[in-house]
């Protein structure tokens, strides 16, 4: 909600407990709150533990932005679609993109995952990522289980797209075609793999060396 509102963004409504707005003083004059007791908030909340702000926002235009991007493909899993997406906001990467088979990128789960990264980026999902990999004008870097170069010593150059796929499927094939560079996290022996969002939170950061 903060992140919203210092991006220049006005929610259509606001719903909250006295003791969140204790807290988090701006919302009440920047939202005009519905205020409700703890127990009517979690009584429609669907989080776990419920911070005791919801809100209704209309979803940002998507806007045009150079820089880098990140393609995600095939990502189910909201908590890791959100965890990408706060870190592509960490480490500066201007667009996502993703395909149909992802989570929704503006689900309740992936907007708090995301931790207000929502908002410091352009997001769109697509039906499939082929045309918008083969548009992005820069370098593109694919991760795969093995047999790619190590991110620390790849020679990556800006603008720079990431691609990650789920952590069942990875990335296709056809997509892999598509990069200039493949790129495998070394691992210690017996070590299987690393969680999607994990994985992507190193390539970025290491992108930006």
């Amino acid at each position: 909600m903060a992140a919203l509102l210092q991006h220049g963004l006005l929610p259509r409504a606001v719903m909250a407990t006295e003791e969140a707005l204790e807290r988090l003083g701006i919302l009440r004059a920047a939202s005009s709150p519905i205020v409700v007791s703890t127990k009517v908030f979690e009584a429609f909340s669907d989080a776990e533990t419920p911070q005791g702000i919801a809100a209704e926002i209309d979803i940002p235009k998507v806007t045009s932005k150079p820089g880098d991007h990140v393609f995600l493909e095939g990502i189910q899993d909201a908590g890791n679609v959100g965890a990408i997406l706060r870190s592509a906001a960490a480490f500066g990467v201007s667009t996502v993109v993703l395909d149909r088979a992802c989570a929704d990128p503006w689900s309740p789960k992936v907007l708090r995952a995301a931790m207000g990264g929502h908002f410091a980026l352009s997001i769109r999902q697509v039906d499939a990522l082929h045309a918008e990999v083969e548009r992005f004008r820069g370098q593109v870097a694919c991760t795969v289980a093995r047999d790619g170069a190590a991110p620390k010593g790849a020679k990556l150059a800006h603008p720079l797209a990431w691609i990650f796929g789920s952590e069942g499927q990875g990335v296709s094939q056809a997509l892999q075609e598509l990069s200039d560079v493949l790129i495998t996290i070394p691992l210690r022996p017996g070590t299987e793999s690393l969680n999607v969002a994990a994985a992507a939170a190193i390539c970025l950061y290491e992108g930006i060396r």
